[in-house]
């Protein structure tokens, strides 16, 4: 182990950003879903284990450890592994700081996670296209994209990136919207990038992983015609909650019970009248 890396490890566990993740435990297990808290430990181990390997990684979350912070919690309340394909840990150079902070990018393996979290989709699909693929999509003539790959081919003789494309199959088994990005696409969507546009554009997924950030694009893309939050669940049962309840009879209301029928009693009680009689007018009981 080099004296640099030993530096790195030290900063780590005693008094640096991977030392502050450990001490917000209760913190980031308060945001995070309830199916990913008995793992938080782990998730924990796995982030300083990250600032370990990577030098960048760790002077960036140095250079502000609020920012960092922020990062991670926002990835515990997504429920999403940072330094993963599902949340990418990325520096970014700040003009106004001048220095390199942390910022997260969500990957595309995390954007289905919230899809299929959400409880709308039995499937999602999210592929890309090379120039060597078939591909055919009518909108309102075809329900689902035709996607004909040569696997006998490797990914250097299929062809450049061209086409990434994304859609659900919901619960009921209706298709959900197909998105279809081409390389316009995908390069306004990097346009807009930080990390593929800072000081440090080699550390970015976007160089470092395209095809990821391919799919990702398009995975983003469905999210807007596919529900992503378990929100979704609560609203479906309230929604339930409340058509059962119509269809319900309404409850006896309350008060005094009927009293049971006695046959003994006779049919009918007698009352007591006065009665004229027309021809005298003399009254009689």
């Amino acid at each position: 182990m080099t004296g640099q890396t030993i530096g790195n490890a030290v900063a780590v566990r005693d008094n640096g950003p991977g030392a502050l993740v450990a001490a917000h435990r209760a913190d980031i297990e308060l945001v995070m879903p309830s199916h990913m808290q008995a793992r938080v430990g782990a998730w924990i181990r796995t982030t300083q284990g990250l600032l370990r390997r990577d030098e960048k990684l760790l002077e960036a979350a140095q250079n502000d450890v609020g920012q960092f912070m922020s990062v991670l919690l926002d990835a515990a309340r997504l429920g999403l592994e940072p330094g993963t394909e599902q949340y990418h840990l990325v520096p970014r150079w700040n003009k106004k700081k001048r220095c390199t902070e942390i910022t997260g990018v969500r990957g595309y393996q995390g954007e289905i996670e919230l899809m299929y979290r959400a409880g709308a989709v039995s499937s999602v699909i999210v592929e890309v296209v090379r120039q060597r693929d078939g591909f055919k999509y009518r909108p309102g003539r075809d329900e689902r994209p035709e996607h004909d790959i040569d696997w006998d081919l490797s990914l250097e003789e299929r062809g450049d990136l061209r086409i990434a494309y994304a859609y659900a199959v919901m619960k009921d088994g209706a298709t959900s919207k197909v998105v279809v990005l081409n390389k316009g696409h995908i390069a306004k969507a990097r346009a807009k990038s930080d990390s593929a546009n800072g000081k440090y554009p080699h550390l970015s997924p976007w160089n470092t992983d395209e095809e990821a950030m391919w799919l990702k694009t398009a995975a983003h893309r469905l999210t807007k015609w596919v529900p992503t939050s378990a929100e979704y669940i609560r609203e479906q049962l309230r929604a339930k909650a409340e058509v059962d309840a119509e269809q319900q009879p309404a409850p006896f209301p309350a008060g005094p019970l009927p009293q049971p029928f006695d046959s003994s009693e006779p049919d009918d009680e007698a009352i007591e009248a006065e009665f004229v009689d027309d021809e005298t007018g003399e009254v009689r009981s």
